[in-house]
C-alpha cells in the first residue's frame, strides 16, 4: 500500500505528461490510500476542467466514480492535531500535511510530485519519478 496525493490520482485518470509514470506506480502497487480530503480536491480539478470545456460532465462523473472505486476502502480520516503540527513544523499547507499524516500513520510512503512536501518530509515523501523508477 502507498499513499498518493491527489495529483498522482489525477495523472492516472486524465492523460498528461505524467500519466505513464502514474501507470508504472499503479503497476508496482495497486493499493492506493488517501485521506478523505482527496475527494474534494479531485472534484475541484474535475470542475475546473468542466468549466474550461476540457471535460464533459458525463466524462467527469465517470472519472470520479472510477477514482472512488480505485481508492475503495483505503480512505482515512486523519488527526487535526497531527496535521496542524506537521503544517506548523514544515510550512506546508494543511491540505498537503493530511497526506503526510496519513503516510506516517499507516507507515507507508507518500507518492507526490510536490517538491515542497518531498523536501519537508523526506522520510515519508517520495517523488513520482523516483517511485516509478524513471
Amino acid at each position: 500500500m502507498i499513499v498518493i496525493d491527489t495529483n498522482i490520482l489525477l495523472y492516472l485518470f486524465i492523460e498528461n505528461e505524467h500519466t505513464s509514470k502514474a501507470e508504472i506506480v499503479f503497476k508496482k502497487d495497486e493499493q492506493w490510500a488517501a485521506p478523505i480530503l482527496w475527494r474534494s480536491e479531485f472534484r475541484n480539478v474535475l470542475a475546473y476542467y468542466m468549466r474550461n470545456r476540457i471535460l464533459k460532465f458525463d466524462i467527469a462523473i465517470k472519472i470520479m466514480n472510477e477514482a472512488i472505486t480505485l481508492v475503495g476502502d483505503n480512505e482515512y480520516d486523519v488527526s487535526s492535531l497531527d496535521v496542524l503540527r506537521l503544517a506548523q513544523a514544515s510550512g506546508c499547507s494543511a491540505y498537503d500535511c493530511e497526506f503526510v499524516a496519513l503516510a506516517r500513520d499507516i507507515d507507508v510512503p507518500l507518492i507526490t510530485s510536490d517538491k515542497k512536501i518531498i523536501k519537508a518530509f523526506p522520510e515519508y515523501a517520495v517523488s513520482l519519478e523516483s517511485y516509478a523508477g524513471v
